[in-house]
């Protein structure tokens, strides 16, 4: 355990439970009904209403061997590719091989995905996918169909949820256990401010941290607080330097910053092109896919006929589909395009990568667990070893719940007693100093420049030294008068610093390009020293200590395993 918390006052409210699942997208909600249904007292904690994670936003569907002549061996195998040489392969086997199943437990929940007229479910393509194999609900709008679902199956199970609530830190017993989590409730519902959920087992489902970058697919709560939670309480994350740029996010002009629109890449696998600003395909030779390679591989494509056009996005035309394909296939895609004055039936589509997914995050096993006994991770905030160097597109989802119900098979068949946290957070430990609400935009600038799709060894090196100026200034402000008082806005800025911090240190100890971390002065794969893993602690002093592993298997969560 490091003691490191956040700056914050003592809790003023409990409340007790066997498991407490902090987040509400389709891996939080799936592992709270799973252990609800097993029989435990689950608390759900949300940041903002229980629909609004990054679940909803998801537009393509959900990656699954379901269709004839496919097979859990060949998601395998397109999932190895695009992993780039550092999938754990027996995760990737897990997923693929229970992943139909959980689709199917998905449906029995009440979700309900696109259907062929002969009643089967309409399955479509996208990037690394060699076979039509994702399922799709409302044309794309799958993840909101999902989060419709299960938010009504808690709901219908009368779940406790606690919304409107940031996570602040893990509580733990005299014996370094888990015993549950300390947050903050803003201002609605049964509780109020700083209050605990005291619980034997604590399950990550927060999301991703795409808000530490000016422009992301992500919505504005994903602010990486579960990885900055799990590094304050020592656990270790891995495979940070992997953020997935997604290729073709809606361009809204180079100052553009926040959530930017995405446009699916299911587009592209019903057969829109990429085009530069003359009409040019020019993904069609630079791989067997095309405009279906790998996601990193077109991320790579775009920025480089960017630079040698001197243009600022790239087109993707899909005027062929026609005006009935738009409206039926692809509605919220349509909308969201005629809501910023392009209209993609009569006109290319502007597009550029934007920060879309985390492929790394809090490190666990197949189990969930991570290396804090008693703290679980599952969907994008864990590195369960399935997405390697690059996520296949569509197996988010599925991760989400195939790791989820592992997780609650584990917790309802161990049933740890509850015990008394240890301390109580803001009273013990070395509070983190925290930042000024304005030091956002500062964090997300230094981010885009120095760690964004391009890196090199000058770009992360300055990256780092601007984040660590932020560090030491928040330091010296908490010991005199500009020091800032706690609230929302002042922790989401602090854990964005913390993620940004540990990120630079992976990126820059990853001296190859790999996958979607691209080092333009190291353009080469080095599988003799870079078929690794790189994992990351805290320090005392908040320092991000950086281990690469000796081979490319994730050492064991714990000693014992």
């Amino acid at each position: 355990m490091t003691g490191i918390r956040l700056t914050a006052p003592a809790p003023g409210w409990a409340i007790d439970a066997d498991v407490v699942v902090v987040g509400s997208g389709v891996a939080g909600l799936t592992a709270a009904l799973r252990c609800a249904a097993a029989g435990l007292d689950t608390v759900v904690v949300t940041k903002a209403r229980l629909d609004d994670g990054s679940t909803r936003w998801a537009q393509g569907g959900i990656a699954a061997a379901l269709g004839e002549g496919d097979t859990p061996e060949q998601h395998l195998d397109d999932t190895l590719v695009a992993g780039a040489g550092l999938c754990d392969e027996e995760a990737v086997r897990t997923l693929v091989t229970e992943g139909p199943d959980a689709v199917r437990r998905l449906i029995g929940t009440g979700a309900h995905f696109d259907t062929t007229d002969s009643g089967d479910i309409a399955l479509t393509r996208e990037g690394g996918h060699h076979r039509r194999r994702i399922a799709h609900a409302g044309g794309d709008a799958t993840g909101a169909e999902i989060s419709r679902a299960l938010v009504g199956a808690v709901r219908e199970a009368a779940l406790h949820t606690i919304e409107n609530a940031l996570v602040l830190d893990l509580l733990t017993d005299a014996e370094g256990r888990t015993a549950g989590v300390s947050l903050h409730v803003m201002g609605e519902g049964q509780h109020d401010g700083v209050g605990a959920v005291r619980a034997p087992s604590v399950v990550l489902a927060t999301g991703g941290m795409g808000q530490v970058f000016s422009a992301t697919t992500n919505p504005s709560v994903s602010t990486g607080d579960g990885v900055a939670l799990a590094l304050r309480a020592g656990a270790e994350v891995s495979d940070l330097e992997f953020v997935q740029f997604h290729p073709t996010v809606l361009f809204l002009g180079a100052d553009s910053e926040g959530q930017q629109p995405l446009v699916s890449e299911a587009v592209r696998g019903e057969g829109a092109h990429l085009v530069d600003g003359d009409g040019v395909r020019f993904m069609v030779g630079q791989h067997e896919l095309a405009e279906l390679a790998p996601r990193d591989i077109v991320a790579k494509g775009i920025t480089r006929r960017m630079h040698e056009k001197g243009a600022e996005h790239m087109y993707l035309d899909a005027r062929h589909f026609g005006a009935r394909m738009w409206e039926q296939r692809f509605p919220t895609i349509l909308a969201a395009c005629r809501a910023h004055g392009i209209d993609p039936v009569t006109e290319p589509i502007p597009v550029a990568p934007a920060a879309h997914y985390a492929s790394g995050g809090v490190r666990t096993d197949l189990r969930g667990r991570t290396t804090v006994p008693g703290l679980y991770a599952c969907g994008e905030v864990a590195c369960t070893g399935v997405h390697g160097a690059n996520r296949l597109a569509s197996n988010s989802l599925l991760e989400g719940l195939v790791f989820a119900e592992r997780i609650a098979a584990d917790i309802a068949e161990a049933r740890p007693p509850r015990t008394e946290p240890a301390d109580a957070p803001g009273d013990a430990g070395a509070p983190v100093p925290l930042l000024s609400p304005e030091a956002r935009t500062a964090i997300q600038r230094t981010m885009s420049r120095g760690a964004g799709v391009l890196r090199s060894a000058d770009s992360l090196a300055t990256a780092a030294d601007e984040l660590e100026a932020l560090h030491r200034e928040a330091a010296a402000d908490a010991d005199g008068s500009k020091a800032v008082v706690p609230g929302v806005d002042a922790w989401e800025v602090t854990n964005l610093l913390l993620v940004s911090r540990v990120l630079v240190a992976a990126a820059r100890e990853r001296e190859e390009t790999r996958g979607c971390h691209w080092r333009e002065d190291r353009p080469d794969r080095d599988d003799a020293h870079g078929r690794r893993h790189l994992v990351v602690r805290i320090a005392p002093d908040r320092t991000p200590v950086v281990h690469r592993t000796e081979t490319a298997a994730f050492p064991p969560v714990r000693p014992s395993d």
